[in-house]
């Protein structure tokens, strides 16, 4: 990662901010294209999901280590490789980055720029899959790091394209993206009253996977005799 926080900062701006636009703008384009088709419109928007993940996060990784999700950054936080003042700043330009992406997409679709959903995402259910969706991502990129550091940015565009489609919730697994799609009344979006047990459930879940991958992947016998 970059010295300059600044820098750091813009690329989880910008690179959040291309996220939602991607996530938003396709949505609308997938649900305008399939005929009421939902199974259409939703492989409409999960493919350039998972492509634009992948390019962002091979592009601006070196930058900032491309979370572009908050749940993310409090992980890499409590793993100390990021500091506390940093991690608030990033998650600030995340949240702001998505609102940007959401008003583009709705500005190059010719909608109404300020908007709040009507889609429920409510229940258990949604909420239980919110938090498998954010321990996979977690799992998925704390795993990828240790085995092969190359990969992550594949890897974690393949893991959110499958998970849009074995999670109830569609995979946000994402507090910024959550927060963001509360303000699109469109495909893709989430009522802000729905929001908070997603961000909550997603928090939670990350953390989880990180104590997981703590016990998982770190042999202390074998990495102690390899300091040796």
């Amino acid at each position: 990662m970059y010295d300059n926080l600044g820098k750091r900062l813009g690329a989880e701006f910008v690179g959040t901010a291309f996220l939602l636009a991607t996530v938003v703008g396709s949505g609308i384009m997938a649900e305008a294209l399939a005929d009421g088709n939902v199974a259409i419109a939703l492989l409409g928007n999960t493919i350039p999901t998972g492509a634009i993940l992948v390019v962002l996060i091979t592009m601006l990784g070196p930058i900032s280590g491309a979370h572009f999700n908050p749940a993310v950054t409090l992980v890499f936080a409590v793993k100390r490789d990021i500091s506390g003042g940093d991690a608030v700043a990033y998650i600030l330009a995340q949240v702001l980055g998505g609102l940007v992406g959401v008003w583009a997409a709705h500005i190059m679709f010719d909608l109404e720029l300020f908007q709040f959903s009507q889609k429920v995402r409510t229940g258990p259910a949604q909420w239980f899959a919110e938090g498998v969706a954010t321990f996979g991502l977690v799992f998925t990129i704390l795993a990828t790091l240790r085995a092969r550091e190359n990969a992550v940015a594949m890897s974690v565009g393949l893991y959110i394209t499958a998970a849009y489609w074995f999670t109830a919730s569609t995979s946000f697994a994402n507090p910024a993206v959550t927060i963001a799609r509360g303000f699109s009344d469109s495909f893709a979006g989430i009522r802000p009253q729905d929001v908070l047990p997603f961000v909550s459930a997603q928090l939670v879940a990350g953390l989880i996977a990180l104590w997981f991958c703590n016990w998982l992947l770190v042999n202390r016998q074998s990495d102690a005799s390899m300091q040796q």
